[in-house]
């Protein structure tokens, strides 16, 4: 049995397929399992897997003859799984070699995390760099940062094969925010404990195959309905003006004075809510507060983010 179930799933993605492949194969944890789910691919995906198959026996290939869509890919892998931990890898990304050895030692370190995720690097087809995924590495911080910002690189989430058994994997028949969805429900139902390390391990390609899924409306809808699902258990409602609001922060567009307010008090709102169903300790309630003043900051204009910086170097406050 290895110690590591790494799952692949793949849907035409021929084009960066054996770097994803690679990346994995070099890793210095060499106790793993990597299972290629691919997903009804209509290009020659299918003949880069038997390749690295035939060169690499910790290689297990599956094939579905229709595309299912992400989230079944992933629940075939998971069935397939029989490594002590579980995590992902995208076929157009890279891990970088010291990832798995990396996660699997800070959980091994730390028994009352659940489920811990990794930095990493943005960069274009090319591999020229775009910019940093510096997450938060505190539990309360990353549900947060859930809402309002990334929290977690969801394919990088290495976890426990019990914890992903017990929830029923991914979300059947999804195509959009599985990950998201799935983590949400591990947090809600079973109260799971999150982290990050701080270390870069991994570089995320942005090409024109992950930005046209970015702007699906019908996969953006999809996402959407998964903000809606947890608020309306967390405060029995789901504002269109909250998650607008929301959708803004997590993606870098700016706000107005007055939406800055309502998104300020928003924020407060989850928060409350967050530590009233003890998905996170009420003792963390100064610094979430601190980060939401930060994120509230970012959607600002730029002179008066400077004049913030100045006044927090300045006086502290």
């Amino acid at each position: 049995m290895p110690l590591v179930s790494v799952i692949m799933p793949v849907y035409n993605g021929e084009k960066y397929l054996a770097h994803a492949i690679e990346s994995i194969l070099a890793q210095t944890l060499s106790d793993f399992e990597l299972l290629v789910v691919d997903d009804g691919s209509q290009d020659g995906a299918a003949d880069i897997i038997r390749y690295y198959q035939q060169v690499d026996g910790r290689i297990r290939f599956f094939r579905n003859e229709r595309n299912l869509g992400a989230a079944d890919a992933r629940n075939r892998g998971i069935v397939e799984a029989t490594g002590e931990y579980i995590t992902k890898m995208d076929c157009d990304d890279i891990s970088l070699p010291e990832r798995l050895e990396k996660q699997v030692a800070y959980l091994r370190a730390n028994p009352e995390i659940d489920l811990v995720g990794i930095c990493g690097r943005a960069v274009d087809e090319d591999l020229l760099p775009l910019f940093e995924l510096n997450l938060p590495q505190q539990h309360s911080l990353i549900v947060l940062d859930i809402f309002i910002g990334v929290g977690l690189i969801f394919s990088t989430v290495l976890m426990r094969r019990e914890l992903l058994g017990a929830a029923g994997g991914y979300e059947h028949g999804r195509r959009a925010g599985e990950e998201r969805e799935l983590i949400l429900r591990l947090l809600s139902d079973s109260k799971v404990k999150l982290a990050n390390l701080s270390d870069q391990l991994l570089i995320y390609r942005r090409h024109d195959g992950s930005l046209s899924h970015d702007q699906d409306i019908s996969l953006r809808a999809q996402r959407r309905e998964v903000y809606i699902r947890i608020l309306q258990t967390l405060w029995r409602e789901a504002p269109e003006t909250t998650l607008d609001r929301f959708q803004q922060m997590r993606t870098g567009q700016k706000l107005n004075w007055r939406e800055r307010r309502r998104a300020e008090e928003d924020i407060r709102r989850l928060i409350e809510a967050l530590i009233a169903r003890g998905l996170v300790e009420s003792r963390d309630r100064p610094v979430m507060l601190r980060a939401m003043k930060r994120k509230i900051e970012s959607t600002s204009p730029r002179l008066w983010q400077q004049f913030c910086h100045w006044r927090r170097y300045r006086f502290g406050i």
